[in-house]
C-alpha cells in the first residue's frame, strides 16, 4: 500500500511527453484515492484524502490545500459505492475519476477565488472592478485545467486501477491468512 502510494507520489512530480493536455497532466493522487475508497467506508475514504492531500500539499504548494478536494473524493467516491451506485470494474472507476476529478479542481478554484477575495483592495474604485476580472480569469482557467485533468486521469485511472485492486486483495488475503494460522497455533495450545 505504501509502496502504491509513493509510486503515485513520483509519477505526479514527473512529467513525460505526451501526457500533457494544456500543461496540465493527470492526477494520481487523487486516481489513488478513488481506487482506495471504492472499497472502504466513507470515513476511511475522507482520511484517505485527507493524508494523501497533506502529503500533496507538502509537495506542492500550501494554498490552495488538496486537503479538502481529495478528502471530499475519498468521501464522496466510498459513499456512492456505499449506495451501491457503482459496480466494481475498471470502467466504473474511470467514469468516477473523471467525475471526481471536475469536483476536486472545482473545489480548488473556489479557493483560489476565496484567496482573491481576501486580498486587500488596490485603489478606491468598487471592490467588484478588482476582484471581478481575477476571479473571471481564475473560472474561465478551471475550465480547461479541469478538462483536461478529468480526461487525462480518466484515460489513466484503468491502468492504476486493476493493479492496485490486486495488490490490496493479495495483502488482505495474506492478512487474513496470515491472523486464521497465528488463531489455529493459539488455539492448538
Amino acid at each position: 500500500m505504501v509502496l502504491s502510494l509513493f509510486v503515485c507520489m513520483l509519477l505526479s512530480l514527473t512529467r513525460w511527453p505526451g501526457m500533457e493536455i494544456a500543461g496540465v497532466g493527470p492526477n494520481w493522487l487523487l486516481i489513488w484515492v478513488v481506487a482506495w475508497s471504492l472499497k472502504r467506508s466513507p470515513q476511511q475514504g475522507a482520511l484517505a484524502g485527507f493524508v494523501l492531500g497533506m502529503l500533496q500539499d507538502g509537495m506542492t504548494a500550501l494554498n490552495p490545500s488538496h486537503i479538502v478536494s481529495l478528502a471530499i473524493v475519498g468521501w464522496l467516491t466510498a459513499k456512492l459505492q456505499k449506495q451501491r451506485f457503482l459496480n466494481e470494474d475498471f470502467i466504473s472507476a474511470a467514469f468516477v475519476v473523471f467525475g471526481m476529478s471536475v469536483l476536486a479542481e472545482t473545489v480548488m478554484a473556489v479557493q483560489f477565488s476565496l484567496m482573491e477575495l481576501q486580498r486587500p483592495l488596490v485603489h478606491g474604485g468598487p471592490a467588484w472592478m478588482q476582484y471581478g476580472p481575477a476571479i473571471a480569469r481564475i473560472w474561465q482557467s478551471h475550465q480547461s485545467v479541469a478538462l483536461s485533468t478529468a480526461i487525462l486521469s480518466s484515460l489513466w485511472a484503468p491502468i492504476l486501477y486493476l493493479p492496485l485492486t490486486r495488490l490490496w486483495r493479495f495483502m488482505e488475503a495474506a492478512q487474513q491468512k496470515r491472523f486464521l494460522e497465528m488463531s489455529f497455533r493459539s488455539g492448538r495450545r
